[in-house]
């Protein structure tokens, strides 16, 4: 099997932003995207080419066009959310943006008519139907066929870095998880999602998608919904793992994370310099961490095994990447990965919030919706009660 990589301008970008549709006095999901859409759409029944469905029919998608910065693409985000609430505002109706739901109920929650969902859930069954979750993916071009792959093994050193600071689903079903992320853990049941393999050349990847067709696992190898993958449809690298952010400034932050990362990467290939790539185990076991216990994770940066705070890392690459951001035109998106620390990730925040409201996730609904609306809010972020997610090692060594 051959399949072509679209060709892409080096390090253009553009940013996928899945939004929940709640009702804005019990902040329950509601299944009204079919409604929204129709509204949104073009005058000969066709949907919006930049607000589109999602499996569930309590979702809308924002895409961005192709742009050269994330400011750029940020801007067209928030463009398309204000048309999005001409419609739902009049109608009650709230947008949030988390990587799950608080407290709603997965089996409450309606399918998007479409064939390819309906085959995906035929499959995967209970928990196909649990994929009640929000995310955002970030997309950068890659000017040569031969740099994706490297490009996705290198981000994998950083996939804990992102998730860490995207970590925004606390809460499941109405319990608390004790999971910054416990979005990641849900996704990877699906039979090809998760954490990408580490193959060395297209030919590999080729052969892969192939065995998966032959054995009628994929049609295509659009279905293969890895947390980082190539994207040959458009020539880029997608970096799927973040979690659903609330706030355009966080979206910005991780977008210019990701949009430096990619285009250091893809420059350094360019000088013959092969990114650094963590075997496979510790990669699972960094994702896991980050998952786990979010900013206080401590993670493996090296194949020696060499471990950090994630919090430390992350203001080490904002130092590492400034000059790359400003080539980029990204410094000040870049820079609002140090005011989300102070702030506190989604997680924190909707863990202070349920703390300061007895419990209340009705009240941490509010407040995400909130935030959508109004921005990150910069003060920096107490050390009472909620900001963590959990006691133990945040290691993961010992215990059972």
């Amino acid at each position: 099997m051959q399949i072509q990589f679209a060709e892409s301008e080096r390090s253009t970008v553009g940013i996928e932003w899945e939004l929940a549709l709640v009702d804005g006095a019990t902040g329950d999901l509601v299944q009204i995207a079919d409604e929204v859409l129709r509204e949104l759409g073009t005058p000969d029944g066709r949907e919006h080419p930049q607000i589109t469905h999602e499996l569930l029919l309590n979702t809308v998608e924002l895409v961005s066009r192709v742009h050269r910065t994330v400011p750029a693409a940020i801007t067209d985000l928030q463009e398309l959310m204000a048309l999005t609430r001409e419609v739902t505002d009049p109608l009650g109706v709230e947008l949030m943006c988390a990587g799950t739901h608080p407290f709603a109920q997965w089996y409450d929650q309606k399918v998007t008519p479409n064939e390819r969902y309906d085959r995906l859930l035929d499959r995967t069954q209970w928990w196909g139907r649990q994929m009640m979750i929000w995310g955002i993916h970030v997309h950068v071009g890659i000017d040569d066929r031969e740099k994706a792959l490297p490009i996705v093994n290198g981000l994998l050193t950083y996939y804990p870095h992102l998730q860490a600071l995207s970590a925004s689903s606390p809460f499941w079903a109405g319990a608390r998880t004790g999971y910054a992320s416990n979005r990641a853990l849900m996704f990877q049941q699906l039979p090809t999602a998760g954490l990408p393999w580490q193959f060395g050349t297209w030919a590999n990847y080729e052969e892969y998608v192939q065995d998966l067709v032959t054995t009628g696992v994929v049609e295509d190898h659009s279905e293969v919904r890895w947390d980082i993958r190539p994207s040959p449809r458009w020539g880029t690298v997608e970096m799927r793992a973040c979690d659903g952010l609330s706030t355009a400034d966080e979206v910005g932050a991780v977008g210019a994370l990701i949009h430096c990362l990619t285009d250091r990467m893809s420059g350094d290939l360019d000088d013959g310099v092969e990114p650094v790539t963590l075997q496979p185990w510790f990669v699972r076991e960094n994702k896991w961490r980050a998952a786990r216990y979010g900013l206080d994770a401590e993670i493996i940066v090296a194949p020696d095994g060499t471990e950090r705070l994630v919090r430390d890392q992350l203001l080490q690459l904002v130092d590492e990447l400034g000059e790359t951001a400003e080539r980029l035109g990204c410094a000040a998106e870049l820079a609002a990965v140090a005011d989300v620390l102070d702030a506190g990730a989604s997680y924190q925040r909707q863990l202070a919030v349920a703390e300061a409201n007895g419990g209340s996730l009705q009240a941490v609904v509010s407040s995400l919706t909130h935030e959508l609306r109004s921005g990150l809010d910069r003060r920096p972020r107490g050390s009472g009660p909620g900001d963590a997610v959990g006691t133990g090692n945040s290691t993961g060594a010992g215990g059972s």
